[in-house]
């Protein structure tokens, strides 16, 4: 069973920062576990991933240099650490994780669970 348990988020001026966290206290197995956001009129995007079994990492091009996903130190915590925001990084974004052994990438399909999202807002 997985239960993803997200915290984090809230409202920021362009330029700040903001930082995401996520426990997933269900499952044991290596997988992908990051987050994909959603703005409105928007489709869903892969932000950030990272694979529970080598630390090995994925992120979108629109967030690369500005945004860190990182694993805790409790087995499968992570967070996702995102610096310089931009008002277009506004969107809610949920914290998921993929089927076991998968690893990161793009597609959405890879995830299979998903919490219920923290909403994040840049303002200009």
């Amino acid at each position: 069973q997985v239960l993803l348990e997200e915290s984090g988020g809230g409202s920021v001026q362009a330029g700040g920062s903001l930082k995401l966290s996520c426990a997933d206290r269900g499952t044991v197995s290596s997988r992908c576990m990051g987050w994909f956001r959603q703005a409105p009129g928007k489709e869903r995007e892969v932000v950030a991933g990272i694979y529970t079994g080598d630390g090995s990492t994925y992120y979108a091009d629109s967030v690369k240099g500005r945004f860190t996903i990182a694993q805790g130190n409790a087995k499968n915590t992570l967070s996702l650490q995102m610096n310089a925001l931009k008002p277009e990084d506004t969107a809610m974004y949920y914290c998921a994780t993929a089927s076991p052994f998968t690893r990161c990438s793009a597609s959405l399909a890879d995830f299979r669970v998903w919490n219920q999202g923290t909403q994040v807002t840049v303002s200009s």
